[in-house]
């Protein structure tokens, strides 16, 4: 468990909990489908074993995020609205690699960001209950993966990726909270905190019959390590390792198009740190000390089903589209990890332009429709009772480049 729902920081690409949407330009403006339907190297971020599949290469790509967020506490008839969008444009690249080795082994490496959840409130929120200053949350995640992906038969591969993470944390303005923790010192206003870790990836792809393919893949928790200068707030001492994750997707080549269909399950709940809410300041003792997170089946889980639709438009362009239907938003409680699933329904589009035979230029759009999630006995009576209320919408806008070898 960590800071407060009001500091409801966001996902770099809309709500996959603190995940990206999808990693790579062209993965992105389908909002990430490709366990079946890998487009470049930054496949490696979602299934390596894709790396067999297209032209060796490389793949640079950058997006602009920019969400707007704010919150509201109703208590005692009235309502105070606070603006958190005191830090409004989010930089956010990636690049990625890769290069036949023989023609059953392909090795490539990528690099891409897991977060970029920021929030900061020029009015502190908690002001009211004496906190001092501004407010908000800082966590940024980078992924350096390197991976080797293998043909078993000419219609099955395996593949392979080793993840190493590094993350920064920082936290202010929550120092109130101090007062429930098993180290009151290590709460907040405590500067950058560092950490670093490793994890594995696993992926298969399968050919099933002339135009079917079916993929699978499998991410081991990152063990990372504490963050020791934030032991009283996170979930033992400090931990916050990157959930584990599984899924399965298919992909089917239509007259002129592509249908393929991704379906995830983010592990959030193995990881303290994501998985607590306030239940467990005041039913399971102080924060930061060691607990054991919930499975939780709604939101926090992270489900999705999405459909890619690239059609070649002329010969030389490919056009994508995307629409995401509501997943569930998590409901807010008072003191919640950034993670907070908000928006639900979102729309992604992309274009690549082939300007010759090895060099293509991409784009991409996500736009996550404004959803406002309204608490329910959010606000415990230790701190007057009430409700936490949050609203978010996002856009971003994404080009990258890619030259095959």
């Amino acid at each position: 468990m960590t800071t407060a729902l009001l500091f409801v920081a966001l996902d770099a690409h809309a709500t996959n909990g603190y995940f990206s949407d999808g990693y790579g330009i062209k993965a992105e403006g389908v909002a990430g489908v490709g366990i079946a339907f890998p487009q470049d190297s930054l496949t490696i971020a979602t299934n390596p074993v894709g790396l067999t599949i297209p032209d060796p290469g490389f793949d640079i790509g950058v997006d602009v995020f920019l969400p707007r967020r704010s919150a509201t506490l109703d208590q005692g008839g009235g309502s105070a609205e606070f603006d958190g969008d005191g830090t409004t444009t989010f930089v956010i690249p990636s690049m990625g690699f890769s290069y036949r080795i023989n023609p059953q082994l392909v090795f490539g490496l990528a690099l891409y960001g897991n977060g970029g959840l920021n929030t900061n409130y020029p009015v502190n929120p908690y002001g009211r209950f004496g906190a001092q200053g501004s407010a908000g949350v800082n966590l940024e995640q980078a992924i350096l993966s390197l991976a080797i992906a293998y043909y078993i038969t000419p219609d099955q591969s395996v593949g392979l990726a080793l993840n190493v993470g590094w993350q920064r944390f920082s936290a202010k303005g929550i120092g109130l909270f101090s007062n429930f923790s098993s180290d009151p010192d290590a709460v907040s206003n405590r500067g950058n905190d560092d950490s670093s870790g490793a994890g594995v990836r696993l992926g298969w792809l399968g050919k099933c019959g002339p135009y079917v393919t079916l993929g699978a893949t499998w991410q081991s928790k990152t063990y990372m390590g504490r963050f020791n200068k934030y032991a009283g707030l996170f979930a033992d001492q400090g931990s916050f390792d990157i959930p584990a994750t599984y899924g399965l997707g298919i992909a089917v080549p239509l007259p002129d198009w592509t249908l393929a269909l991704d379906w995830q399950r983010i592990q959030d709940s193995d990881v303290p740190a994501v998985g607590d809410g306030i239940d467990s300041l005041f039913c399971r003792g102080p924060i930061g000390c060691d607990q054991r997170a919930r499975v939780r089946l709604a939101g926090r889980v992270g489900r999705e089903i999405r459909i890619e639709l690239p059609r070649e438009c002329t010969g030389h362009f490919a056009c994508r589209l995307q629409y995401k239907p509501a997943a569930g938003a998590e409901l807010p409680d008072f003191f919640q990890h950034p993670r907070a699933r908000v928006v639900r329904d979102h729309l992604t589009v992309g274009a690549t332009w082939a300007v010759d035979q090895k060099d293509e230029i991409s784009f991409d759009y996500l736009h996550a429709f404004k959803t406002t999630v309204n608490g329910s006995g959010s606000i415990p009576p230790a701190f007057g009772g009430g409700e936490a209320n949050v609203s978010l919408v996002e856009n971003s806008f994404g080009a990258g480049f890619t030259h095959k070898f």
